[in-house]
């Protein structure tokens, strides 16, 4: 899913990624909390207070570098082991601070507290991660290294290190910086369902885990990044969603010039958290039109957001995907070579009865420039993935959280999406 590039490549835990997040809205502002923060409080989304004993030195993308890696193949492992996080980071809580993250099950907020629009814009539910001490913040983090993927815990962290970097190095003058947020709903258990989210602006992490019908959905989740390539004081190159481009590519790349033109034939959309989306195919490219390599190619990049777990929580879902893959709608606009020198980046959704995903462009730096780097475009993607099934970011309530505004930021060149 991600990838960066070392030759030295160290442990994750140990790589340079640095600290505190950044959040942008598409195309229009920079928000955030304080980068390096000495309150004795930790935020909740409603704008309360928990007393903590002291704040830590250590940034979000610092702490994510801490976790201990932990090893899952299957999704009863990776719920027992996120299960076991989760109880762990709780114990490190003051009762205040529990009572702030934790929700019943079927809290409406669980609708309203994701989206990418920064948390100026939609409050999150939950605990404000920068404000947590440093023991608190390495075991919140430690809830997404059990729960995620090798691949996907680096893109994760590799996303908030991006962040960081537009702090440390941006022209931004935005001084709310810093605010990622987790909030847990229903019981931890192995034998129940609850809800893990994690997220500020470029993420959104909406985890269920179900120990009872041993499942695990993502649906729906946010995320994002800008800059998409940049390097470390170290030399090392950070590409966050080089896996992603590089499996857009290499679907797009298999196909006939007739399929390619099929594929740009429709208007990409973006069903973000806010807007009315009836999930509508529309004209572009359907799976049923794919050689079974295509397939292939087309369930691999689905992945990057539906199989962010263990193997065969993966695997359930991509067959689930791909039974109705033949009715599941590809478009796509922009550019048709992964070259981020050239041009204005890529925009595609992928729209079917079991999955939906956004991928957008965002043609704006948002006020976060970097001489030399490119935040806008390439450097600036905002992606949606939702299962029109089981989709609960339509909601009335989410709406309203939103002020009705959605959350598809500016419609990019040559096929823009439904979005604002």
């Amino acid at each position: 899913m991600t990838k960066t590039t070392d030759t030295n490549k160290r442990p994750r835990r140990r790589q340079i990624l640095l600290g505190t997040t950044v959040f942008l809205v598409g195309g229009l502002l920079l928000s955030g909390c304080a980068a390096s923060t000495t309150s004795s409080s930790a935020t909740t989304g409603s704008g309360a207070t928990t007393s903590s004993s002291a704040t830590g030195d250590l940034t979000v993308a610092e702490a994510a570098t801490e976790v201990t890696e932990s090893d899952s193949s299957t999704t009863a492992e990776t719920i027992t082991n996120t299960t076991e996080a989760v109880q762990a980071f709780l114990a490190t809580l003051t009762d205040e601070q529990k009572e702030a993250v934790t929700y019943d099950y079927d809290d409406e907020t669980k609708t309203t507290s994701w989206s990418n629009f920064p948390v100026t814009f939609v409050d999150r539910a939950g605990l404000n991660v920068a404000d947590l001490t440093e023991e608190q913040q390495v075991a919140a983090l430690q809830v997404l290294e059990a729960l995620l993927s090798d691949d996907a815990y680096e893109t994760v962290s590799n996303i908030i290190a991006s962040d960081q970097y537009l702090v440390e190095n941006s022209s931004t003058t935005e001084s709310s910086l810093g605010q990622y947020y987790i909030a847990l709903f229903g019981d931890a258990t192995d034998t129940s369902a609850y809800e893990v989210q994690f997220g500020g602006h470029h993420l959104g992490i909406n985890a269920t885990l179900d120990g009872t019908a041993d499942a695990i959905t993502f649906a729906p989740t946010h995320l994002g990044v800008q800059p998409a390539d940049w390097t470390t004081d170290d030399g090392t190159e950070v590409q966050a969603f080089d896996g992603i481009y590089t499996d857009a590519f290499a679907f797009y790349d298999s196909l006939t010039a007739e399929q390619q033109e099929t594929l740009t034939s429709g208007d990409v959309t973006m069903c973000a958290p806010g807007d009315t989306c009836d999930f509508s195919t529309g004209a572009g490219l359907t799976g049923a039109d794919l050689t079974e390599e295509q397939r292939e190619l087309l369930l691999d990049l689905i992945a990057n957001w539906s199989g962010m777990a263990d193997e065969e929580s993966a695997a359930t879902t991509r067959a689930e995907i791909e039974a109705t893959l033949d009715d599941t709608v590809v478009v796509w606009s922009g550019e048709t070579t992964y070259d981020m020198t050239q041009g204005d980046g890529i925009n595609f959704s992928i729209s079917g009865p079991n999955v939906y995903v956004g991928f957008q462009a965002q043609q704006g730096s948002a006020g976060a420039d970097v001489d030399g780097v490119s935040t806008s475009g390439w450097g600036h993607v905002h992606t949606i993935y939702r299962d029109p099934t089981d989709d609960y970011a339509n909601s009335v309530e989410q709406q309203a959280a939103t002020g009705g505004m959605g959350g598809g930021g500016g419609a990019p060149a040559g096929g823009g999406p439904d979005g604002n």
